[in-house]
């Protein structure tokens, strides 16, 4: 996996192993000064810049929106932005989040629990992302049964089993969530396996173990 040496994040993972990639979440940094941090976390050998973008509605906080990730993506225009979308009704930020994330490639991350609310469907919001030329990942908090996924799995780039409650940072890492990922690395060996929430020095090991590629490094 990738660790840090000299001030730079460097893959350790064996050959036959998915090498896990790191992904500096955006609201742990100054938002007063996000371009600023994007570029450093990127200079430091990040992977990819993970957004959370939060309605007030699907969770209770609210952090930035498109506008923001709009002018975000001016300041750091090869990087790869990673929304993850805490938001009800995700078919509607669709083009919203497409418009301001072109560039070097985006990935718009939608809670399953979410679509409940939606217009469309799972099948229709993966669709619709698509059109509008972004990959598609799909997330579960950890209260959702993995089973939720069986019909979703084979329409999306990427699996986001959050490993907190979403809508905070700073909460501890909840490890009765790493069956789901060990269940999904058994079923589905090339899927994109994210994990979101509590994870740091302490606890990225037992998610990589598990098998999730995608470590999201927040404030812990």
């Amino acid at each position: 996996m990738a660790v840090p040496l000299n001030g730079q994040w460097q893959c350790q993972c064996p050959p036959h192993k998915r090498c896990c990639k790191i992904q500096p979440s955006m609201l742990a940094c100054d938002l007063a000064d996000l371009a600023s941090e994007a570029k450093s976390v990127l200079a430091a050998g990040a992977d990819e810049l993970h957004l959370d973008v939060m309605d007030g509605h699907f969770v209770p906080n609210m952090s930035f929106a498109h506008p923001v990730v709009a002018s975000l993506r001016k300041h750091v225009p090869d990087a790869y932005l990673d929304c993850h979308m805490m938001v009800s009704r995700p078919s509607q930020w669709v083009e919203a989040v497409a418009g301001s994330t072109k560039g070097a490639g985006a990935r718009y991350t939608f809670h399953l629990e979410a679509v409940e609310e939606d217009e469309l469907d799972v099948a229709g919001v993966v669709k619709l992302i698509r059109d509008h030329g972004m990959q598609v990942g799909v997330a579960i908090k950890p209260g959702t049964a993995v089973e939720a996924l069986s019909a979703v799995v084979a329409l999306v780039d990427m699996v986001l089993v959050m490993t907190v409650e979403p809508g905070f940072g700073g909460q501890k890492f909840m490890p009765n969530c790493m069956p789901k990922v060990l269940a999904l690395r058994s079923e589905h060996p090339d899927l994109d396996i994210q994990v979101d929430g509590g994870l740091g020095p302490s606890t990225i090991d037992a998610a990589a173990a598990a098998g999730a590629n995608l470590i999201v490094a927040g404030s812990t």
